[in-house]
Order: C-alpha cells, then structure tokens, then sequence
C-alpha cells in the first residue's frame, strides 16, 4: 500500500517539472547571433632594403709559389747553408758545389783567350810588314815604269815586267794578312766566347735562391752527389724546394652555376678558423672553364702573408658577392605567388589598399634570397602584401590586416664546394 502510493507521488512529481520545462522554453526570448566580421590576414610591409647574394666556398691556401731549386751543373756539396724553416731571400746562397773538372776546363778555356790573343798581334804584325813590303814594291815598278816612258828602251821588258808581278804578288800578300788578322780577331770572340760560357757553368757551383721564400724541404746533404738540372733524367733529385710564401694563393672551386657571377676584383672575405682571424681580399684571376669531373671553376684569391702568419695548408671559408641589389623595394617571398600555366605563368602579389581590400597585381621580381625578394615593379614602399594561404581570399574582398614584422635587407648564403690545395697564408690587410 504505502509503495503504490511512493509511485504515485514520483511519477506527479516527474510530471510537474516537465511541464515546467516545457513553459519556460515556450516563454524564453530567442539568441541573436553576431553577424561575422572581415577575415584576418597577416601582412608585411614593402620596404626599401638590400639584397645580397653571398656563396660560402672553402679551400686550402698555397704558396705564390713552389719550386725545387736544382744546381745547372753536376757535382758534390761542398757546403749546405740552409734547411727546413729558413727565410731566404732571392740571391742568397743555399749551396755550393764541388765541381773540380770545371775549374780545369776554366783554366782551358783561359789559356784559349790568351793564345787568341797571341795569334792577333801575331797577325798585325804581319799586315804590316806585308803592307811595307808592299809599298816598297810598288814604288820601285812606279820608278822603272816612270823611266821606261821617259826613256824608252833604256829599261829591259823583261825587268819592268818582273817589277810589276812584285808589286801585285805584295798587294795580294797584304790582303792575306789582313785576312789573317781578321781570322785571328774571330778566333779570340770564340775563345772568350767558351771562357764565358765555362765561367757561367763554375758560378753555378755557387747555388742561389731565385727569389724570396722560405725552404719547405732539403733533400740532400754535404757531400752528397747532385746531377745537374739540365739532366733529361726526370728522377734528378733537387737541393731543397722552395716556396715563396710571402703572398699566398686561396683557391676556390666555385659551382658550375654561379660562374657567371664572379668577376675579377670582386671583394672576397675570408675566415681563418685555425687563427681565429678574417681577411679581406678580391677575386685576382680564375681560369674561365669548368672542370669536367667536378663541375666548378678554380677561382683564386692572393692575401699578402708578409709576417708568414698563414701556413701552406690551412683551411679557409671565403664568402664570396654573387648576385646583389641596394635599395630596391623587398617582400619575403611567401608574399609572392605563381599565377597561370606554362608558357604564360606570371608573378602576383595579394595587395591591401586604403579601405583594407584585396587587389591582385602583377609583379616583376628581381633578386631572391631564402627570405626576400626584390621587387622591381607592381609594388610601391610602404604596401601591405598578404604573406601566406592567398589562396583565401578573393580580389575586392575586405580583411582585417594583422602587420608582421619583417626584415627590409638580407645577405642570402649560398654554400659551394672544397679544394684539396696546399699553401700558406698570411696577411698584410689585417683583420680580427
């Protein structure tokens, strides 16, 4: 009994509070909902900036240059005067040779000059005595001839004629000698001839540094035999090698495709990390043409290296200028979009105007980097252009700008190849 009437009274309960809910949504006042506003759109600012192209390449320095030093002439060391590590400069001695069958050909070729010598006053001494001879000939067939016409008859056919043939055979004779004598002169030009030569080959006993360097390796010792330079023998073994490290070679390989950029006397910057310095430097020669295998072409930089700071060998990065631009108007590039198909593809840029809605333009770009594009026409400083998801919005339509800061100028890095050179380095120019 008592349940039946717990029942009851739930279910009227449960009955009057769903008709009290029923009541109060019939009576509630409606939900007005907000019209929506202009979509947001983030947006950067066109702005008057630079755009550098910079390519980091690395490399090895080497010296100017690298010679082995050998002797003109075989024979054995007397004396070394240099090794490993020595500064020389150009004329010093680094060697002299012992070369004793020179000296006897020296002191041939002396005694050579002097017989010369000999033969020539040997031969003047002829001319004159056969030009007076001569004289003295002619004037006695002048007299007979003189006297034979004055007095015809009075001197012999047969004398006159003899007195005649004297004459000419002294006449002959004189230009024998002289002929004798210019032998002789001849003679001596190519004794002094041999003299010099043979003295030229003993002063190569003396050897001297070609020019200033520093020894970078010494092959041989005193009393050791060295064959002469002129040897056809490839395997002729030099005194030292000698590297003129006073100026310093960088090479570069740079990429195939950035050839095109590299001029000569282009600014160059280079980093030395073993000596935690940087130097400044310029483009001075490259060879115009691309390695087959490796697809680069060797660029070279020369850095003074006067305190020999910079060793042959040491690693180097140089950033390199390719492509730039100064004062030109830049966007970042997400605000650049491609717009039609190929042959007819075109550039666009999603524009603000005064009343904040879109406009689509047509633009000519210049120079990109990895952040930012020169733009060289479509676009004025001070723009607002869309920077991403332009696909959103629709030409006219009205949006909420949302300003981004970005940058006006960027050096854009480019990375390159290495060389496996050798060279030392150093420079005059300073830097930190």
């Amino acid at each position: 009994m008592h349940k039946r009437v717990w029942v009851v009274l739930t279910a009227s309960l449960v009955t009057a509070v769903v008709i009290l809910l029923v009541l109060h949504a019939r009576h509630r006042t409606p939900t007005v909902e907000a019209a929506p506003g202009p979509a947001a759109a983030e947006v950067a600012i066109a702005q008057r900036g630079t755009i550098n192209q910079v390519l980091t390449l690395a490399g090895q320095f080497q010296p100017y240059q690298e010679i082995d030093v050998h002797p003109k002439v075989s024979g054995f060391i007397r004396h070394i005067y240099v090794d490993i590590g020595d500064r020389v400069h150009q004329g010093e001695t680094l060697a002299v040779l012992e070369v004793p069958e020179l000296k006897a050909q020296l002191q041939g070729t002396v005694y050579q000059v002097q017989q010369a010598k000999d033969m020539i006053t040997r031969a003047r001494h002829e001319v004159a005595r056969a030009t007076a001879t001569a004289a003295a000939l002619h004037a006695d067939y002048q007299r007979l001839l003189q006297t034979s016409q004055a007095q015809p008859g009075l001197v012999a056919q047969q004398e006159l004629d003899d007195a005649q043939a004297k004459d000419l055979s002294s006449a002959a004779d004189v230009d024998a000698a002289q002929s004798a004598l210019a032998a002789a002169e001849k003679g001596l030009q190519v004794a002094q001839a041999d003299n010099n030569r043979v003295s030229a080959l003993e002063n190569y006993t003396n050897v001297v540094a070609p020019l200033d360097g520093v020894i970078v390796w010494r092959y041989a010792d005193t009393g050791a035999l060295i064959q002469g330079g002129t040897n056809s023998n490839n395997s002729t073994l030099p005194i030292v090698k000698l590297a003129q490290s006073g100026l310093m070679r960088l090479r570069l390989p740079v990429p195939e495709q950035y050839v095109r950029y590299v001029h000569l006397g282009d600014p160059v910057q280079v980093r030395v990390d073993a000596l935690n310095r940087s130097f400044s430097g310029s483009v001075v020669r490259f060879t115009r043409e691309v390695n087959f295998e490796t697809r680069t072409m060797e660029t070279e930089v020369d850095v003074p290296n006067p305190s020999l700071t910079l060793d042959s060998g040491m690693y180097a990065l140089a950033q390199m200028r390719l492509a730039h631009t100064d004062n030109a108007v830049t966007i970042p590039l997400g605000a650049i979009v491609l717009s039609g198909n190929p042959p007819n593809t075109r550039q666009e840029v999603y524009v603000l105007d005064g009343d904040n809605r879109v406009q689509i333009r047509t633009v000519q770009v210049g120079i990109e980097g990895s952040r930012l594009a020169a733009i060289v026409s479509g676009i004025d400083p001070g723009d607002h252009v869309i920077m991403a998801a332009q696909a959103k919005y629709a030409e006219g339509e009205k949006v909420t700008p949302v300003v981004a800061q970005t940058p006006a100028s960027e050096t854009a890095p480019q990375s390159g190849g290495v060389i496996d050179m050798s060279g030392d380095v150093n420079s005059g120019n300073g830097g930190s």
